[in-house]
């Protein structure tokens, strides 16, 4: 309050029911009312209030929104238009994740390529330190070189896919295209493969899955997935929990293997990675 009396004497408090406050501003030529919820730092929202007087008849106030540090901010996917945050929290990761490259996925019907969905690959910023061996390397470079996908699939640090529907799809026709990625890729499943894959199938089969659905994958490890799905926002809890050394790994493959399923996402992972180790 220190900082309102500053501003005039002629502020009057209250306190409403709900939390927030009221608050009363006299002024030679102007009456105003603010309504300002507990959350919002009443001292910063003070610097940001202001009188102007523009004639001896007319006097005009400014109330501008101060700037957050925790405003998320936003990268664009160009093909689709869809925006990724550049860092976010998932369940069950033990740090933020920040964003390394988007991309789309598209399907041919009839000879028309449809764009399915947009991808955005994030990273604990640790896994850095493991690629010195590529410093100074082109995107073009780094697209064709398996290895350094290796080193961060390989890495124990957590990366998740965030995928966001850009059209209506069926649960069953999302996840038979993505097994009939990631099955073939597994040369002789084993009694743990065909469970991880059961568990991962069921949680797509008899769903919806509407434009605008997040979906994350989210590798822990080399060897555990987690998946959630979510139709509000950013997810707050997992749907599942697969356990393959085979399907993780296929899985990463399908992406950004050496013939991914979105070529788009492996070039902008590529050249936000050529950025970041220069």
């Amino acid at each position: 309050m220190a900082a309102l009396g500053a501003i005039s004497p002629s502020i009057k408090l209250s306190s409403t029911k709900n939390g927030s406050s009221s608050y009363y501003v006299r002024h030679p030529r102007i009456e105003l009312t603010l309504h300002i919820r507990n959350h919002l730092d009443v001292s910063t929202f003070c610097t940001h209030l202001s009188f102007r007087k523009v004639s001896s008849f007319d006097t005009q106030f400014t109330i501008r929104a101060a700037s957050s540090p925790s405003v998320a901010e936003y990268t664009e996917e160009p093909a689709t238009k869809v925006k990724f945050q550049t860092s976010l929290s998932l369940p069950g990761c033990s740090s933020p994740l920040s964003l390394l490259g988007t991309g789309y996925r598209e399907k041919v019907f009839a000879i028309i390529g449809v764009k399915v969905y947009a991808a955005g690959l994030y990273v604990n910023q640790s896994v850095l330190a493991k690629l010195d061996a590529w410093k100074g390397s082109s995107s073009a470079d780094l697209q064709q070189d398996s290895a350094i996908f290796d080193t961060i699939f390989l890495a124990p640090l957590e990366k998740s896919l965030q995928i966001v529907l850009v059209r209506d799809v069926d649960g069953k026709t999302f996840w038979d295209a993505l097994d009939e990625a990631i099955s073939p890729r597994i040369k002789v499943p084993t009694p743990v493969d065909d469970t991880a894959l059961s568990s991962f199938r069921s949680i797509f089969q008899g769903r919806s899955l509407n434009k605008g659905t997040l979906i994350f994958l989210t590798w822990l490890d080399s060897t555990k997935l987690l998946v959630s799905v979510s139709s509000n926002g950013l997810p707050s809890t997992i749907d599942a929990t697969i356990e393959s050394a085979n399907v993780t790994s296929a899985l990463f493959d399908v992406f950004l293997g050496r013939d991914p399923v979105s070529p788009t996402l492996k070039a902008s992972v590529s050249t936000g990675l050529s950025a970041l180790l220069k």
